[in-house]
């Protein structure tokens, strides 16, 4: 009887130390990448961490249906194996299974309230339902629990900067900003904020901050160029126009810009030539490039030429009442003969007055006065 015993011991002893091995190489398998040869051994082994671990493998690879179908087999059989749930919640999001991440982080923020990233992640399941309420409800559940919870602090933060609701995005943002100041996402949103808000000095400095921490994005230098413009700092707002073109010199759009803010600077021939090159990049806003020069040749008090400019821009355009007005009222300027004055503005009328917008009325409304004067002038010339 004694033999026998040791020699069941002897084989149990024996079966333990094989299973541990091949855990042991499976494990090393797992850890450097070789993932299916990993999956074969743990499949021989078959305990609760080693079938979580073939889930791991297979969501690694990036086959996620065989990861989720093993993840649920872990559950299923272990209901209280709370990583498992936990895991499988995140692949049903990254697989854009939303609901049933919703359902499973439901019940995980039941089993254990406490947990700030089961919070977490059922906001980001109600997020991507697009049930901003419910989202916003779990994020701020995430944030009771821990008060440094970046992630949840970034959502709320973003949620309120999109909606342009300035206090409440402030709150969240300078919240997170406290425990990760060189958070350079949130540092973003917060100068977004401040420039939402028009308070473009106060905004400088925090773009600035995003630059150096390495975000050297076109939207970026972008932004912190038109908070210099408004600033009347042409030379810091030229410089990031001019950093912008580093990036990509085929936006028109950033020439355009350039050239305004040497308009400003009273700086002409160099806006003039940034126009050009606008022009020349993207032929299709021809328009907009002659209503510029016309713009600046007006500033140069030479209204003929600004004239040309902007019958051109008519031309590209002819739906443009803006710029139809500016070539009668130069021609106002230009001519004496109130008739050949009266016929422009009466082809304005007829092109654009029953434009009922309010900024069509402003003009028609200008130009209906105009009208009535040339009109009056007409008649006591005796004509």
């Amino acid at each position: 009887m004694r033999n026998l015993l040791l020699a069941f011991f002897s084989v149990s002893l024996f079966s333990a130390e094989a299973q541990s091995s091949t855990s042991a190489i499976a494990d090393s398998l797992y850890a450097t990448g070789n993932y299916t040869k990993a999956i074969n051994l743990y499949a021989e082994e078959g305990s609760a961490n080693a079938l979580l671990q073939i889930a791991r493998a297979y969501n690694a690879i990036g086959n996620f249906e065989k990861a989720i179908v093993q993840y649920k087999s872990v559950v299923e059989k272990n209901p209280d194996f709370q990583i498992a749930s936990f895991e499988l919640g995140k692949l049903f999001i990254k697989a854009k299974e939303y609901d049933e991440a919703r359902k499973l982080f439901t019940k995980l923020v039941g089993v254990e309230k406490e947990n700030p990233e089961y919070h977490y992640y059922l906001g980001e399941a109600f997020r991507e339902l697009e049930q901003p309420a419910s989202s916003l409800v779990a994020y701020k559940n995430a944030i009771e629990n821990d008060s440094t919870h970046l992630r949840s602090l970034f959502q709320l933060g973003k949620y309120f900067v999109v909606k342009q609701e300035r206090n409440e995005a402030l709150k969240y943002l300078e919240k997170g900003l406290e425990f990760y100041p060189e958070d350079v996402a949130m540092i973003n949103l917060k100068a977004l904020v401040l420039f939402n808000d028009n308070t473009y000095e106060k905004a400088i400095p925090w773009f600035e901050k995003v630059l150096e921490l390495g975000e050297t994005k076109e939207y970026v230098y972008e932004k912190l160029a038109y908070c210099y413009y408004k600033q009347w700092d042409f030379e810091k707002a030229k410089a990031n126009y001019r950093k912008m073109l580093e990036i990509d010199d085929s936006n028109s759009d950033t020439y355009f810009k350039l050239a305004e803010a040497y308009r400003k600077n009273k700086q002409l021939d160099s806006a003039e030539i940034n126009i050009r090159e606008a022009m020349n990049i993207q032929k299709p806003i021809f328009a907009k490039g002659y209503s510029r020069l016309g713009s600046m040749a007006r500033d140069r008090n030479d209204l003929k030429s600004a004239l040309e400019y902007y019958k051109l821009a008519h031309i590209e355009d002819p739906q443009d009442l803006m710029i139809y007005h500016q070539v009668c009222t130069l021609f106002d300027r230009l001519n004496k003969d109130p008739k050949l004055k009266l016929g422009y503005y009466e082809k304005y009328i007829e092109k654009y007055g029953k434009n009922k917008s309010r900024h069509a009325s402003y003009y028609t409304k200008m130009v209906s006065e105009r009208i009535s004067q040339l009109k009056e002038e007409i008649h006591f010339n005796g004509d």
